[in-house]
């Protein structure tokens, strides 16, 4: 049963994954720089900071729509196998369930297109 819209949900969602993107990538960077994990690591690193940029420039975006739209969105349940969030939109929720590899794959997706916009600046 649907309570938000569907723009409401692609808000929120996108949030959602952009944020955990954003947390891989950070991860990232901070092994690339206390590793020695390529004999020249600093162009990985400037690659990687760019990509986070552009993230968290997304997201800032996505929590100004949020918060204008009266949007949130909540960890409720987690078990091995399936996350639950409940996405609040004015005075309605939903609860969304999702398989933790899907839910990776999300994450993925989101990093390889952070990935394909860098690379196109850089390839211009």
């Amino acid at each position: 049963m649907r309570n938000i819209t569907d723009e409401e949900f692609i808000i929120a969602s996108r949030y959602l994954f952009l944020s955990m993107a954003v947390e891989v990538i950070q991860k990232d960077l901070d092994t690339l720089r206390n590793n020695n994990i390529f004999k020249i690591s600093e162009p990985y690193i400037h690659f990687l900071e760019a990509v986070e940029k552009k993230a968290i420039e997304e997201r800032r975006k996505l929590k100004q729509r949020m918060y204008q739209n009266k949007l949130s969105v909540l960890l409720t349940d987690k078990s091995d196998q399936f996350t639950e969030y409940t996405y609040y939109a004015k005075r309605k929720e939903e609860k969304r369930n999702y398989f933790n590899p899907a839910i990776r794959k999300k994450v993925l997706l989101i990093i390889e297109e952070l990935f394909e916009s860098i690379k196109m600046k850089v390839g211009s």
